[in-house]
Parts: C-alpha cells; sequence; structure tokens
C-alpha cells in the first residue's frame, strides 16, 4: 500500500523457486550478457546453503545478494541480520559452498549496524547492501484494524532515505569491503549523496513500480554531474561527505 511518501508491503517473497530459475530464468539473463545477482533468502541456514549450491556454475548468474532479514526457525525467529553471531555464520556458510560474488544485506532494524557490517565482513561477505526496508504498519481508523493482513509491514520509498543514508554513511566508516547503497533512491540527486556517503553502487527499487527505465534516467543525470562539475572518475565521489 501507498503511504504519505513511500510503500508500505506485506506480499512476502513470493518467486518461482530456485529450480525453476535456473530453468527458465538464468538462460535469458545469460543471453542478456549483463551481471545479474540473485537475491536469497532462507530460514535455516542450511536453506541459504542449498540455493547458493543450485545457483553455483549457473550460465546467467553472477553473483548472490543474501537477504538475511528472514527469521530463522532454529533461533525461536530471530533475524539473521539483527545478530552478529548468526549474521557471520549464514555468510560463512554460504562462501563455503559458492565461488560467487555474496553481498549481504543488512537490516536497518538494529542497534549494532557497525557490529554486523564487520561480522559479515570477517565472516567473508565480498560486499555488503543496505537498507532493506524498515519496520511498519498502519490502521484503518473505520474497521479499526491494521490495514496489512500480517499486521506489520517493510516500509521503503522516499520516506526511507534519510534513514538509509545515515547508515550507508556509518556501514562505509567500518567497512573494509564494497558496500552498496539503496533506501529511496529516486533521481541522480539521491544516487550521488549515497555514493558520497561511502557507497560504491546503489541499488533502485520501488522507484522502478513507477518508471520502469529510472535507472537510465539516474545513469545519465550522475553523467551530466560529472561534466557539470568536472569529474572524471565516479570513483572520486565515493565517500568524499
Amino acid at each position: 500500500m501507498e503511504t504519505t511518501d513511500g510503500l508500505l508491503n506485506s506480499v512476502g517473497l513470493e518467486n518461482i523457486g530456485v529450480d525453476a530459475l535456473i530453468k527458465e530464468k538464468a538462460p535469458l539473463w545469460a543471453e542478456w550478457q549483463v551481471p545479474v545477482i540473485v537475491n536469497v533468502a532462507g530460514e535455516t541456514v542450511d536453506e541459504y546453503v542449498a540455493v547458493a549450491s543450485k545457483l553455483e556454475g549457473v550460465p546467467g548468474v553472477s553473483g548472490i545478494e543474501l537477504n538475511i532479514s528472514c527469521p530463522n526457525i532454529s533461533a525461536g525467529g530471530m533475524e539473521f541480520g539483527t545478530d552478529p553471531r548468526l549474521a557471520a555464520r549464514v555468510t560463512s556458510a554460504t562462501k563455503a559452498v559458492t565461488t560467487l560474488p555474496v553481498i549481504v544485506k543488512l537490516s536497518p532494524n538494529v542497534t549494532d549496524l557497525k557490529g554486523i557490517a564487520s561480522a559479515v565482513e570477517e565472516a567473508g561477505a565480498d560486499a555488503i547492501s543496505l537498507i532493506n526496508t524498515l519496520k511498519g504498519m498502519a490502521i484503518d481508523i473505520d474497521r479499526r484494524k491494521p490495514r496489512l493482513g500480517n499486521i506489520a509491514g517493510g516500509l521503503s520509498g522516499p520516506a526511507v532515505k534519510p534513514v538509509a543514508l545515515y547508515m550507508v554513511f556509518e556501514a562505509a566508516r567500518v567497512a573494509h569491503i564494497p558496500v552498496v547503497g539503496c533506501g529511496g533512491i529516486t533521481c541522480a540527486e539521491d544516487a550521488l549523496e549515497f555514493i558520497m556517503a561511502g557507497a560504491t553502487a546503489v541499488q533502485i527499487g520501488a522507484a522502478c513500480l513507477t518508471s520502469p527505465d529510472i535507472c537510465l534516467t539516474i545513469l545519465e543525470g550522475i553523467e551530466r554531474f560529472m561534466v557539470d562539475k568536472g569529474v572524471e572518475n565516479l570513483a572520486d565521489l565515493i565517500g568524499v561527505a
């Protein structure tokens, strides 16, 4: 559902599954000759490992992003991404079964972001991405009930950008691996802010729903900025803030 300045979703992680992905999607990706990173989620460490193992060596798959905002049923439902030890465990276990680059997507719903970022780096992560969605809810005042069937959902879009930007800034100060920034990016200026905060790359999510070609528009805007400011290499802007 739409909020004042973002999206609140509770749609789960519906997908066709890794076997169908390998059979139906990966061959198409291989034809594109563009790097495709597969986002992997699970409820146990073994599930992450099983999916990563199947993706190893699949033409068209260039990397894995671990969604560690999932509840770990072996730890009473605690999210992998809220505990440095759990985050490190799923990271190291995944790295042990794949040669693909592994990006770990961090949750913003934590009190020790730097500790978790450092933990997954030490466990072998090739990069980190942040942030995942913030927890939120909405109430129907006529029905006097939560609008979402699951009560809480994930908040994304422009509303989360200031939080995401600060967390990228903080993570980049402790990480020795690339940081991918995301959360509320809708224009070139937003992307440049994340880069200046320390992001090596950015992700675009919610904005693609309303503007499928937004990524190209943002790239063009970044190029114009660089020309206007006399910046020859985008790397010169990373972490300058």
